[in-house]
């Protein structure tokens, strides 16, 4: 079954975890990946190509059979290129340390690297020292919420977990509780308030392979299982603002409240929602329907059952689709722009035009691909919320 991989901006879905005291809204900062790196345009482009492509292979892997404990989630790349695109920036322990986790709506698991670490990938900031806080508490072997977990088991007296993840990647350490900050590492916020404390349980690990970047520390998992972020804070949904991978400024994920009021703040534009459905194979992951694709006014002949696999997904910057559909969507935009095609030898992406000296002054006229049109599956109460979110200067893109 082949996929397609979308853009999420709201989710609202049911959640089951064990109880969290305080719970309510909590807010985190998000960044890009990229952010501050020193990247020029093109290869910020050329990245995200890169990135999107391999994240699409890594969640069409999890449609074959695998073995129980591999999990769907993100890590590595070909090329040495890491799939994630935004991280976020919280707190762990008391006094509060800063970790900077992915932003994973494919996996379950929230962990960061910890001392001492045996094997693990260079960061840019000090790893987190159990030792070091004083709300710190590993998870004892017997605990109910050791025996719960599918991917744990005793080292000596503590929990201790292994995380698999598509690409073979892993995570090795030990399941603990702790107290994270949400907000700006422990200041007060903009309005003086100050940042949400919640105690979460968390891997805290010590042998870790893969391919990372220096910025980050380890993962926040996003999805629907029992030990992902929204879950442990009971956060019915969440919704996140993506900054341009062109700015270095940072936005936000908000978790919990009533879904009207996490997009009210929205610029402008229609806000529209669509349900949400699970799919027993990939348990983790949030699917919807597409009913079709337009490229301006022209509804493109895609049998429906091309879509019957679509997952919205926060490691995606590109839309993906099913190559028949692509080509589909290729043809139909070109005939519409009316330019030759110019390919660029080593460029990420495949469709570009030579532009006459005209258009200098006079650019040609795009057709929209922003029309499409959502099947909402009868019985759900999980819904998807979608807003404008621009198109970056000088490109185009499927949203």
């Amino acid at each position: 079954m082949q996929q397609l991989v979308a853009l999420l901006v709201l989710i609202s879905l049911p959640v089951r975890a064990a109880p969290v005291s305080g719970a309510g809204v909590v807010v985190a900062l998000l960044t890009h990946s990229d952010a501050g790196r020193g990247f020029a345009r093109p290869e910020l482009v050329r990245r995200m190509a890169h990135r999107a492509r391999a994240r699409r292979r890594l969640l069409s892997s999890h449609e074959r059979p695998v073995r129980a404990r591999v999990r769907a989630g993100l890590v590595a790349a070909a090329g040495g290129i890491a799939t994630n695109e935004y991280l976020v920036h919280l707190a762990v322990g008391t006094p509060p340390r800063p970790v900077a986790l992915t932003l994973d709506t494919g996996s379950d698991l929230v962990w960061t690297q910890c001392a001492p670490c045996r094997d693990c990938f260079d960061q840019g900031i000090p790893l987190l020292d159990p030792a070091a806080s004083s709300t710190y508490a590993a998870l004892p072997c017997g605990a109910p919420r050791c025996r719960a977990l599918p991917f744990t088991s005793c080292g000596g007296r503590s929990c201790v977990y292994v995380y698999h993840y598509g690409d073979k990647s892993v995570t090795v350490g030990k399941i603990a509780t702790d107290r994270f900050t949400f907000g700006d590492n422990g200041r007060r916020n903009g309005d003086g308030s100050l940042p949400a404390t919640r105690r979460l349980t968390f891997g805290c690990g010590h042998f870790n392979k893969g391919v990372f970047q220096s910025n980050e520390t380890g993962i926040a998992g996003f999805g629907r299982g029992r030990w992902s972020l929204p879950s442990q804070l009971n956060a019915t949904s969440f919704s996140y603002c993506f900054t341009s991978m062109f700015d270095s400024k940072s936005s936000i994920v908000t978790l919990g409240g009533a879904p009207a009021a996490l997009y009210s703040h929205a610029h402008s534009g229609e806000v529209r929602t669509t349900p949400l459905f699970k799919n027993p194979s990939q348990p983790s992951l949030y699917f919807l329907s597409l009913k079709g694709i337009s490229v301006g006014k022209t509804r493109l002949p895609v049998p429906e059952t091309k879509f019957r696999s679509t997952i919205i997904d926060s490691g995606a910057s590109i839309t993906t689709l099913p190559e028949e559909v692509y080509e589909a969507v290729k043809a139909e935009f070109a005939a519409q722009v009316g330019l030759p095609p110019s390919g660029v030898e080593g460029s990420a992406l495949d469709v570009c035009f030579a532009l006459p000296v005209s258009a200098l002054w006079r650019r040609p006229a795009v057709p929209s691909l922003t029309r499409c049109t959502w099947r909402a599956p009868t019985g759900s109460s999980h819904a998807a919320t979608t807003g404008s979110s621009g198109v970056y200067p000088g490109m185009g893109k499927i949203t």
